[in-house]
């Protein structure tokens, strides 16, 4: 299994925040993942409109819950059995791309692509 440093670091790689826009309410946020699967290598999710996040990430489950507070993503997340807690993310988009910073802006950043199922 991945070890969850290898995990992070292949999932905080990407361009410049410059050329993402915040998504700045829950409603903006559902249109943008509505039927998309978010994908980067190794990693696919599911992110619903109704809170769900599911998925795979190197080949284990991802499965969790999200709600939007305060302006941000919070989401709770299991990976492959493995308890990846409770984190608030500020969200960007750009063209077809999502972005995730972790602890609301200042942490880790993981970028997908947004695909239409």
């Amino acid at each position: 299994m991945l070890s969850r440093s290898v995990l992070c670091a292949a999932l905080a790689t990407g361009p410049a925040a410059a050329e993402y826009a915040r998504v700045e309410d829950a409603q903006s946020f559902r249109t943008l993942v509505e039927g998309k699967t978010l994908t980067r290598p190794l990693v696919r999710l599911r992110v619903s409109t109704d809170g769900e996040i599911s998925g795979t990430g190197a080949a284990w489950p991802v499965e969790g819950r999200w709600v939007w507070q305060d302006g941000y993503f919070c989401r709770d997340l299991v990976w492959g059995g493995s308890d990846l807690g409770y984190n608030c993310q500020e969200v960007r988009a750009s063209d077809g791309k999502i972005r995730f910073t972790s602890d609301r802006g200042t942490g880790d950043f993981a970028d997908f692509r947004l695909r239409a199922d």
